[in-house]
């Protein structure tokens, strides 16, 4: 039985587009169901055998660990095995399709679940939605370019058929951005006689066993990976920008794990010297330093670039002016709660194509863009971080502009007080943060609107 939601109404569509959706993740398909609401037709591609993109967990790693090989096999999933949300189901589910805790022996109740327990949320959601019928799995964009008459062709290669071309009114870019490896310049690096790894690699403790360890970053897959590997590992070294001085050395409550500053240079001896003065001699250097956009299919003619992490010039991070709104992008906004922010860009991209919400003109946008733009460079902001959401409750202020454009209510203000206070319990107990909270005033909150959701 498909679900009934009290928000799922539908305005009477003026134009009905053809369009394709290029990933199966989760902004591919919320992108896919309010597209389909709006009455346009849809095709999902996916080169995976399943939907859920960066949610599905393999042990497959690539063979090359720290991914510049540009000859490498691709493995799309980041996902290591201890992998657990850390944001709370409540605060990251859809807004009109609660993250509920289940029970059964085959699911993970938990507030902060591990990654199967998203994954199989996610696929009750392609179910419940019917989905499902719109993805080719196993079938690869290899090329999405303009045709005649302003149409987009969609070429796309099939495990088990040669390449296909097909005409579309629009492209949806869904692919995500875990995949792609980001790595410092290190001085020294290339004669530095140990190991390195790319967090995107990293799967379990294992082969650090009995290792000294060198962890690069800050974030939160650098903090579960070091506590993960300081199971087994004899030494972790975590160094990282965001380190307060007070704070470094060795870390309360760990006999293994020290705090740095960041990596002044590496040598052939296998010593990593810190900024801090301390040098240790290291096995390994484990990089979770974040990824980086890439579009290998798209071809734009030199519209939309990807410059220093900044793919633009796009309007809200969706529209590149000069093709909107038959080219859009769900899911580029980082440092966010990130399922419901595509929920609210897919609403947007399909009330935009339907003709029943206008976008400003391509000057117009040009001009808002550029207005950004300055901003970020007055504040200091690297062009690397142009997507990062999360300083200063932007996010919030996003997601309410767009749910404005499309005629939705804001965004709960119960579901920003949970992200903010996750946030904070985060930085200030990392170890316990998933397991001990005191924002169970939220949680009824939450639970009380989601009673409202007619199933």
């Amino acid at each position: 039985m498909p679900i009934k939601f009290i928000m799922s109404t539908t305005t009477p569509l003026h134009t009905p587009r053809h369009v394709a959706i290029i990933g199966a993740g989760a902004g591919g398909l919320v992108a896919a169901r309010e597209l389909r609401r709006e009455g346009h037709q849809v095709v999902v591609y996916e080169r995976e055998d399943q939907l859920g993109g960066s949610w599905i967990y393999t042990a497959e790693v690539e063979s090359d660990p720290i991914g510049l090989d540009p000859n490498r096999r691709v493995v799309h999933s980041s996902l290591y095995n201890s992998l657990r949300t850390n944001l709370s189901r409540e605060s990251m589910g859809f807004r009109d399709y609660p993250f509920r805790r289940k029970e059964g022996k085959e699911r993970d109740s938990r507030r902060f679940p591990g990654h199967k327990e998203v994954l199989k949320y996610l696929r009750d959601f392609a179910a419940d939605f019917e989905i499902d019928d719109l993805v080719r799995l196993q079938t690869e964009v290899v090329f999405a370019g303009l045709s005649e008459g302003g149409k987009w062709t969609v070429r796309s290669k099939s495990m088990d058929s040669d390449c296909v071309d097909e005409i579309y009114d629009a492209v949806v870019v869904c692919n995500g951005h875990y995949f792609q490896p980001r790595l410092p310049h290190i001085p020294g690096i290339s004669s530095w006689p140990g190991k390195q790894m790319h967090s995107h690699n990293y799967r379990t403790p294992e082969p650090f066993q009995d290792q000294v360890v060198v962890m690069i970053g800050g974030a939160a897959s650098a903090v579960d990976i070091s506590r993960d590997v300081a199971t087994v590992a004899k030494e972790v070294h975590v160094a990282a920008r965001s380190v307060e001085e007070d704070k470094l050395g060795k870390l309360p409550g760990h006999d293994n794990i020290w705090l740095h500053s960041m990596i002044e240079s590496v040598h052939e001896d296998g010593r990593v010297v810190f900024l801090d003065g301390n040098a240790v001699t290291a096995d390994y250097i484990v990089h979770c330093t974040g990824y980086k956009f890439e579009f290998p299919f798209l071809e734009t003619n030199g519209v939309v670039t990807v410059d220093d992490n900044r793919v633009g010039p796009l309007y809200k991070h969706v529209f590149p002016p000069a093709l909107a709104p038959w080219l859009s992008f769900v899911g580029l906004p980082w440092k966010v709660a990130p399922f419901p922010l595509f929920e609210l860009q897919s609403k947007w991209i399909a009330g935009v194509l339907s003709n029943r919400i206008a976008l400003p003109s391509e000057e117009e946008m040009l001009e808002d863009i550029e207005a950004f733009y300055l901003s970020l460079e007055a504040s200091g902001t690297p062009k690397s971080h142009t997507h990062n959401l999360g300083m200063n409750f932007a996010q919030w202020d996003y997601n309410n502009w767009i749910a404005a454009q499309c005629g939705v209510p804001p965004m709960e203000e119960w579901r920003k007080q949970m992200y903010i206070a996750t946030s904070k319990n985060r930085l200030t107990r990392p170890e316990t943060y998933r397991d001990e909270w005191d924002d169970d005033d939220l949680v009824l909150q939450a639970e009380q609107e989601f009673a409202n959701y007619e199933i």
